[in-house]
């Protein structure tokens, strides 16, 4: 167990899905000198069960978290009020937050307490979503699309299992304005979409897939994302793994779990130098119009059109 001098406690209440609070305890110590650094610097939001309560996202931390959890407050605009969030630099934070049951840990692409026009984003993200009901191997198709899409493009990129259905792809960025990267982003979904549109979608609105695997480009700005090697809330705990480009055919979401134990640190070792976004894309991708707006004026057409005919 974790050398923090944290007493844990009720490490045998059940958790989820027939798992117990020792377990996600356990996990987290065990992977803790890599976990760390993949949230350190980063706002975070986590995910927590407390006992008999169904799960519940908190960004604000609560009263009583020790004064050795290093916090920075950060005005939400969406609330109109401002937010506590930690900062996770170190093992004996992680392991408090293992000790209030946080089973999920997501955090922003930029360093910091600054949220900005000028703020510092430091990866690129494609999130590859499959449709209701459908296998892995659309996912791993759709991924591969984004792969080519990215190496035409000049970029490496790393991947990892979401810990759900999909996959999330990280291209490690040179500094760029975050309307660059979203605009990058774009360009690469759409890019990647034309390569295949039988399997794959940029379409935003779901009734507009057709029940292909949305590629999914809005992960910018402030856009979280699961940590690699954060469990998340699925049967069996599954946790975001990285995998080797040329493995991810061979693997399932389900085969990571905070019961599996690996040699290494695959994120650190798999992730490509940061990059510089070529010109050309970053171009294309402010042609394209950004999805959520797009959806937002579709849902108030639908909306005109519905009082119309009424």
């Amino acid at each position: 167990m974790s050398s923090s001098p944290l007493k844990f406690s009720s490490l045998d209440q059940p958790l989820f899905g027939g798992l117990l609070k020792g377990d996600l305890v356990e996990y987290l110590d065990f992977v803790a000198d890599r976990f760390v650094p993949v949230l350190a610097g980063r706002q975070l939001s986590v995910w927590r069960i407390l006992r008999g309560q169904d799960p519940f996202m908190q960004k604000n931390v609560p009263k009583y978290t020790p004064s050795y959890v290093k916090t920075v407050e950060v005005w939400a605009e969406a609330s109109h009020r401002k937010i506590k969030y930690a900062i996770c630099d170190d093992v004996q934070t992680l392991m408090w937050f293992a000790n209030q049951r946080a089973v999920e840990y997501h955090v922003p692409l930029y360093l910091g307490d600054h949220f900005g026009e000028d703020h510092v984003q430091t990866h690129m993200v494609l999130d590859v979503d499959p449709p209701e009901g459908a296998g892995f191997d659309v996912v791993v198709g759709s991924a591969l699309l984004i792969r080519e899409a990215l190496v035409e493009a000049g970029l490496e990129s790393i991947v990892k299992t979401s810990g759900a259905k999909g996959v999330h792809i990280f291209v490690p960025l040179e500094e760029h304005s975050p309307d660059d990267v979203a605009a990058a982003t774009r360009a690469v979904a759409v890019r990647a979409e034309k390569l295949d549109p039988s399997l794959a979608t940029t379409a935003y609105i779901r009734e507009e897939r057709g029940g292909k695997v949305f590629l999914d480009s809005t992960r910018a700005w402030g856009a979280t994302v699961a940590a690699a090697y954060s469990p998340r809330l699925r049967e069996g705990l599954p946790i975001s793994f990285p995998v080797p480009w040329e493995s991810l055919g061979d693997v399932t979401p389900a085969d990571f779990t905070i019961k599996t134990r690996f040699e290494g640190d695959p994120w650190a070792a798999l992730m490509p130098k940061p990059q510089r976004l070529p010109d050309d894309l970053v171009a294309e991708g402010h042609t394209i119009p950004v999805a959520r707006v797009v959806a937002m004026h579709e849902g108030k057409r639908r909306k005109a059109q519905r009082e119309r005919e009424k």
